[in-house]
């Protein structure tokens, strides 16, 4: 049987040798919250320019829960380091995704929740955290003047699930 600390130690340097790949000089605080008197968060990480303070919260289930006193701590610390703080969450089968604390939903008894369709739909995902890429969709696209609506019908049947890859592609041919 993993112990849940276990399995949470073990996301967390997953997280750390993910973003150490990605070029990140990264580091773990291995007994954040409970080894000192001071709230640290989970994982610092900067790559010269950019810099964050990140709580990273793993689940099998759903959702994830943060205590208004991680998030406070979190922003505190970041607030002090000169770091942007971030909340990193994965769930299980599925990558990391992020959220600036603000962005979180919050109980009505002050915590925070983060859902994993809310994760899929509106987090931050790793490739895009990391600056390797850039989350654009439908509505993006139709405001820069894009594709004219005849494509945006068929990106979105697709994304619907009405039509499968070939039969979008050979659409978006003619």
């Amino acid at each position: 049987m993993v112990v849940s600390n276990e399995k949470g130690d073990r996301r967390e340097r997953e997280l750390v040798n993910a973003l150490d790949a990605a070029g990140f000089a990264v580091m773990r605080a291995p007994a954040s919250g409970s080894a000192t008197e001071r709230e640290l968060p989970d994982v610092l990480a900067g790559d010269g320019t950019t810099f964050y303070a990140i709580e990273a919260k793993s689940s099998g289930g759903d959702p994830i829960y943060l205590s208004g006193e991680e998030i406070e701590a979190l922003v505190y610390f970041s607030r002090n380091f000169g770091a942007k703080p971030r909340v990193g969450v994965r769930f299980d089968r599925e990558d990391w995704y992020f959220f600036h604390p603000g962005d979180l939903y919050t109980t009505d008894g002050g915590n925070y929740r983060v859902k994993k369709e809310t994760a899929l739909a509106e987090g931050t995902d790793f490739e895009e955290f990391v600056g390797h890429s850039e989350k654009v969709t439908l509505d993006d696209i139709a405001e820069d003047d894009g594709p004219d609506q005849t494509v945006l019908d068929v990106l979105a049947a697709f994304d619907r699930g009405d039509l499968d890859i070939d039969e979008a592609a050979a659409m978006l041919e003619d």
